[in-house]
């Protein structure tokens, strides 16, 4: 991947980029953005999309604040609760593959958020992470167990599906001088503590203002915390499986947290 940055414009090119790969980066893009004018989160704007580049419009940086973090919390909430058809569910206007990061990940609409999240978003990288010799079988056991609760619904709510950025972590939350930006997402139908829980694990400016502010605006439940280690097997199984065996421990720890 390389970028290119001209004047208001900034242009990713990937040259060996999969078919549709920056055509579904722009969908979730511009789905995220369509809960701006409620007050949800700022979404970068696509300037033009082609099979092996995505032009943004370039953003200028500026520190992190307090207020800044609150804001973004209130303003995620509201991107969550714009919704979407499914839990799985893929951007709108968008059907083709999907991808976290250069990962392949699978945007099936499922009614249920634990087979959703046990199949499709924590068993796969599992299984890859074990062909590439980063998870021992006795660990991906660990996981896999965890794993048949989530997607016999053990831990569904009745929360309805939202609109997630889906790669929530730090590096994809850009503070300006007017608003924290998002970037770079794996836009679908999830459950809003899983961005939640990518922050968390990767660390942002500010956390506990974007993680207080979003929990009051959304209502979550008082004890909410303690099903962060739950929503962060997928992030921790997607970097065992393509950063290597540095991460396999957070993710069966999380397994193992995981009540």
């Amino acid at each position: 991947m390389s970028t290119r940055r001209d004047g208001t414009v900034h242009r990713k090119t990937r040259a060996d980029a999969p078919e549709g790969y920056f055509q579904a980066e722009a969908a979730g893009l511009r789905w995220l953005a369509e809960a701006e004018s409620d007050g949800g989160a700022r979404v970068v704007e696509v300037l033009d999309v082609g099979p092996h580049h995505i032009d943004l419009r370039r953003l200028s940086q500026a520190p992190a604040t307090p207020a800044a973090a609150t804001d973004l919390g209130r303003a995620l909430a509201i991107t969550h609760s714009t919704g979407a058809a499914a839990f799985g569910t893929p951007p709108s206007g968008w059907h083709g593959d999907a991808w976290i990061g250069r990962q392949p990940q699978t945007n099936n609409p499922e009614r249920s958020w634990g087979r959703y999240f046990a199949e499709q978003r924590v068993r796969p990288f599992v299984r890859k992470a074990v062909d590439v010799g980063h998870l021992a079988g006795s660990d991906a056991r660990v996981v896999d167990a965890v794993c048949d609760r989530i997607s016999a619904g053990a831990y569904d709510d009745d929360r309805p599906p939202a609109r997630i950025h889906g790669d929530l972590w730090a590096g994809n939350v850009v503070f300006t001088s007017v608003a924290a930006v998002l970037i770079d997402p794996a836009a679908h139908g999830g459950h809003g503590l899983t961005d939640l829980a990518m922050l968390e694990l990767f660390g942002c400016p500010y956390l506990e203002q974007v993680l207080t502010a979003y929990a009051n605006a959304s209502g979550l439940p008082a004890r909410w915390r303690r099903l962060i280690p739950l929503h962060q097997l997928h992030p921790l199984a997607t970097h065992t499986a393509s950063h290597g065996p540095g991460y396999a421990a957070g993710l069966v720890a999380a397994a193992r947290a995981v009540a």
